[in-house]
């Protein structure tokens, strides 16, 4: 799952949008850890924090672009498939018209893997909680 995480984020994403799809889909997905744990993410990468305010009204909210748009909806689309949804053709096409096939191929990977992350943590009661981010402290250890 690391290795997967590490691979999306040294593709060609944009890492605001990379971090707005973690942050929608541990949400929708209700894991409050990696809603933590990437929104502290996005404030490192220099996300304006009103934009993370109104992520969950994203579709009314005029501060997204349309690339982030289309992002985004792939996302909670895809992430709903259990509500008896499917990713129709209209949500690939507005995907693809901001994307190339290796981002597409990179975004589908992590909406796949924060949904596997989300759910993982909801298994093993991962709390969120007042915390230093697991990856700085590492990195302040040496």
């Amino acid at each position: 799952m690391e290795a997967a995480h590490r691979m999306i984020a040294q593709s060609s994403l944009e890492a605001k949008t990379q971090e707005l799809v973690r942050i929608r889909v541990s949400q929708i997905n209700g894991c409050s850890f990696c809603v933590g744990l990437h929104s502290q993410d996005a404030l490192a990468a220099g996300e304006d924090p009103q934009r993370l305010h109104l992520l969950p009204a994203w579709r009314e909210a005029a501060v997204y672009t349309d690339a982030e748009r289309a992002a985004l909806e792939l996302a909670e689309t895809a992430t709903r498939l259990a509500d008896g949804g499917r990713v129709d053709d209209e949500t690939w096409e507005r995907a693809r018209a901001h994307y190339d096939e290796t981002q597409l191929a990179a975004l589908i990977s992590l909406i796949a893997a924060m949904n596997a992350f989300n759910r993982i943590n909801a298994m093993v009661r991962q709390p969120a909680s007042p915390w230093t981010h697991p990856r700085r402290e590492q990195a302040s250890r040496g």
